[in-house]
């Protein structure tokens, strides 16, 4: 391009040609056009063994560079493993310092609850000492046996009872079948609602469970050593009651629910007051009995309670100051007592034994004034029925109902085999349903004496323990609270009509 302008530019200025001398034009110039300059093939090119060689080259130098992408990979997939592992430990460092955290605050509210109790405890004790004696004489004073001297029940607290007894007799001849209670045919309709896991699963099992029929609470005891209280209606734990060092046995509610009282296996009865916050703190530590609580019943004033252990006494409590009135022995026998529950009527108490024996007590007089036997093993359960003509009772051989007025057994319910004991049986608040529980629920309608007693619906057991240890009527028979030897409690009812929230996943 740079010499067709310098011929151009001759051209322009002389006007003739530099090598003849003639004239020249622009016009007489002619374009000349030429290929591009193309360089010459590499040696290795120019031949086929020279290609394949600069082909083997190239092929080298890509699987090269794959052998380095692969040890990049490899490396780079021990980081991320090693990272893993980093966070898993510190996943696992942070949930151990949970667990211990948790465990030192429920360790740190357990002693403030013990704290006020033995301080209150202790001035409660130096005033009772100071002004009648009755708990210094018994804490130090020992009879000719001796067992500690109770203070007895005095006859002011007799007549309290008597009056009640009185009113509630009167009260139960115009009792009528309430509107509301649930129909056979919904009874028969129920299937679980909901199931909640209220207590531990390393100690899996609930014991005893009770219903607190005007505010829809329910308490659990637990092998776990604690006592759950239980709002239905909002489908939360309300308190977890931590104090007892064994299974507790035996849970129930006094009054208007600010109380509730448990008994364990550690030996001891506790009472417990609820607070405003909702939690439930220990308020007396009871340890009268020498052996295994077994069971405890609350006297229809609300000012009394029963303990029954297998140290074959029973204690009859105040409930206000917590001191054990009278501590009864069987001197004719060596039986433990299973299982107690008061007569609607508050009079009589019926207690069951290891021994297979169900004993009638007058209240008043502590005495012995009736006995069944006939069951075989251990008493369970019992259950007074709410007009006080029946008793149910539970063992290996199944469940035995009483008639009170001829005190004689009218009709035996075995509904399991000979190798499957019955745990529970129970009454609804109505006396117009029992219910047994062994290796799975059963409802039966209740009759007359000579009637025929009819089971109206069967619950599978389905916690798969094979064991169902407790069976409560919510109010009404709306629903069934069913403890077995898992974590979880159990409602069965009509689903839509039972008012629970459901539980969280």
């Amino acid at each position: 391009m740079r010499g067709v302008k310098s011929v151009n530019r001759l051209v322009l200025d002389y006007g003739k040609c530099p090598v003849s001398g003639e004239t020249l034009t622009m016009d007489d110039l002619v374009p000349i056009k030429t290929g591009k300059v193309v360089k010459p093939r590499p040696v290795q090119a120019a031949s086929i063994p020279g290609m394949l060689g600069m082909f083997q080259n190239e092929w080298d130098a890509l699987v090269l560079s794959a052998f380095a992408s692969e040890q990049q990979l490899h490396t780079t997939r021990q980081e991320l493993s090693h990272c893993l592992y980093q966070h898993d430990s510190a996943c696992r460092v942070i949930a151990r310092l949970k667990k211990e955290l948790d465990e030192a605050k429920t360790m740190l509210a357990h002693l403030e609850r013990q704290a006020p109790m033995a301080a209150s405890t202790a001035v409660e004790s130096s005033a009772s000492a100071l002004s009648n004696g009755k708990r210094a004489a018994e804490d130090n004073e020992l009879g000719p046996d001796g067992k500690k001297i109770r203070p007895g029940i005095s006859a002011s607290i007799i007549t309290e009872l008597t009056d009640c007894n009185a009113a509630l007799s009167q009260l139960r001849k115009k009792r009528q079948i309430p509107p509301t209670l649930a129909s056979v045919d919904a009874v028969e309709r129920y299937t679980q609602l909901n199931s909640y896991p209220l207590h531990k699963t390393n100690k899996a099992g609930i014991l005893s469970i009770d219903i607190h029929q005007s505010k829809d609470l329910i308490a659990t005891g637990g092998v776990d050593t604690n006592a759950v209280v239980f709002n239905r209606s909002s489908g939360e734990i309300l308190s977890t009651l931590s104090g007892h060092s064994k299974k507790v046995s035996s849970v129930k509610f006094v009054a208007d629910g600010e109380l509730v009282v448990t008994g364990s296996a550690d030996k001891t009865v506790r009472v417990w007051q609820g607070s405003e916050n909702g939690n439930y703190d220990c308020k007396h530590v009871l340890r009268d009995h020498t052996a295994e609580v077994q069971a405890v019943t609350v006297h229809a004033t609300n000012n009394y309670f029963v303990t029954a252990s297998l140290d074959n006494s029973w204690c009859f409590y105040d409930l206000s100051s917590s001191l054990c009135l009278a501590q009864v022995e069987d001197s004719s026998a060596s039986d433990g007592y299973t299982s107690a529950a008061f007569h609607p009527d508050g009079l009589i108490l019926g207690t069951g034994t290891t021994g297979a024996v169900v004993k009638i007590w007058d209240v008043k007089s502590q005495a012995n004034v009736a006995r069944f036997d006939g069951h075989v093993g251990a008493v369970t359960a019992i259950s007074f029925s709410e007009n006080g003509y029946f008793l149910a009772t539970a063992a290996q051989d199944g469940v035995k109902l009483w008639d009170l007025r001829k005190l004689r057994n009218f009709r035996t319910l075995s509904p399991y085999d000979e190798n499957t004991p019955t745990q529970s049986v129970e009454f609804d608040h109505s006396g117009s349903y029992l219910a047994i529980g062994g290796s799975d629920i059963r409802v039966y309608q209740v009759a007359s004496v000579k009637s025929e007693w009819n089971c109206i619906k069967t619950f599978p057991d389905l916690s798969g323990t094979g064991k169902i240890n407790s069976v409560r009527f919510g109010p009404d028979a709306k629903y069934l609270a069913v403890g077995s030897m898992d974590r979880n409690l159990r409602l069965f009812g009509l689903p839509g009509e039972d008012g629970a929230m459901e539980p969280e996943s």
